[in-house]
């Protein structure tokens, strides 16, 4: 029953989502609203698709808690309100392209976020020689480890290019003070701090319960740089 109903959530969120993209002003760049608004769909979709081939209940609750979180918090947010600076040319599709993966990116880092906290608790339990029944809920260290080192793997390609993208608007733009904004500074630190994370995780063989401290570390500083931007970024802002 719970997956009949997470699935027509999915299905409604899927209509709407198609068919406000659809009828999107092409003369504004996306709001705050569509972009957390496919933010909570992917996440959605994500936790489905675990349901389906991996059956680990805890993680699509968890998924979900933060998907309709970020709904819920999206209410908040004007949806006619858009990125202020005047020069976004929306015509141009390589906006569209840098916004879907940089927010596809950060579904996946969501994902290794969650996994490495699940990392951690039974870590702590197993330690302690706690058991109980929701260690029974989760996947063995080994699994949750690598879940959550495939999702990076996953999301850290996608921030590059969504970065590469963005950067590559900037020269077209011609506007170079832009490559120094904090908001770009910022996301070359996240997309540094997983990078570092892959390379203590597959060179340096760094154990799992630090590697799940430090991707959990990264995800803060991601958070941070998303939610902050609207304050010090000069052309990522919303209002």
């Amino acid at each position: 029953m719970g997956t009949g109903l997470l699935s027509f959530v999915w299905g409604m969120q899927t209509v709407y989502l198609g068919f406000n993209l659809a009828l999107h002003d092409r003369a504004m760049a996306f709001s705050m609203f569509e972009t957390l608004f496919m933010l909570s769909w992917l996440l959605v979709t994500v936790s489905l698709v675990v349901n389906r081939f991996f059956r680990i209940e805890l993680f699509v609750f968890i998924v979900n808690v933060l998907g309709f979180s970020v709904l819920a918090l999206n209410f908040f947010s004007n949806p006619n309100v858009s990125p202020l600076l005047a020069s976004w040319n929306i015509n141009d599709e390589v906006l569209f392209i840098h916004i879907s993966l940089s927010i596809a990116s950060y579904s996946a880092f969501v994902v290794a976020a969650v996994f490495s906290g699940m990392y951690l608790i039974l870590h702590r339990q197993l330690k302690q020689k706690k058991w109980s029944k929701l260690m029974q809920r989760l996947p063995s260290l080994e699994k949750t480890d690598y879940y959550s080192f495939i999702s990076v793997v996953i999301g850290a390609p996608l921030l590059l290019l969504g970065i590469s993208l963005g950067l590559v608007w900037i020269a077209l733009e011609g506007n170079m003070t832009l490559f120094f904004d904090p908001k770009v500074i910022n996301s070359w630190f996240v997309l540094l701090a997983y990078i570092f994370y892959l390379v203590q995780r597959v060179i340096l063989k760094t154990p799992g319960d630090k590697l799940a401290l430090w991707n959990l570390a990264a995800f803060f500083i991601m958070g941070l740089n998303f939610v902050f931007a609207n304050f010090y970024s000069s052309f990522h802002q919303w209002s």
